[in-house]
């Protein structure tokens, strides 16, 4: 296996091997690059490379505080299943800026068993938490272009 690198130089990442991707995903299906662009420029990103070329992502929301939301996670097809995403989420899980945080958060449809080897957890209260959700946001935002 090749030496894999994380990163959270943001100066590496490919935003075109990004956009392609949540642009196909069932979370960000549609999302136009401009979006993906000032997702990143508000987030703490993080990189996987295989001998220079990106093969994973993800990014952190934080106020590096008390909280932190952990979104666009993913590994590209040709790298899964050699343990990509358990060593990306290590990293994650081990950054310095994100230790102490009262809550950490995400989403997922179908990850669950990845995300439990790390701690999380179904809500305790699912009762408490809102949200709103706008479903094919990204769709119309691209009619309107």
């Amino acid at each position: 296996m090749s030496t894999i690198i994380i990163s959270t130089d943001k100066s590496k990442l490919d935003l075109a091997i990004i956009h392609q991707f949540l642009s196909q995903s069932y979370w960000a299906e549609g999302i136009p690059m401009t979006l993906v662009q000032k997702c990143i420029e508000n987030s703490l990103c993080f990189g996987a490379y295989d001998e220079g070329r990106q093969v994973g992502f993800a990014r952190v929301i934080s106020d590096f505080a008390t909280f932190a939301y952990l979104a666009d996670v993913f590994i590209l097809e040709s790298h899964r299943g050699r343990g990509l995403s358990k060593l990306l989420l290590r990293e994650i899980m081990e950054h310095p800026d994100l230790q102490g945080l009262r809550r950490l958060t995400l989403v997922t449809r179908d990850a669950h068993e990845l995300y439990r080897q790390f701690g999380f957890t179904e809500l305790a209260r699912p009762g408490n938490y809102m949200e709103i959700v706008r479903r094919g946001i990204y769709k119309q935002e691209n009619s309107r272009q």
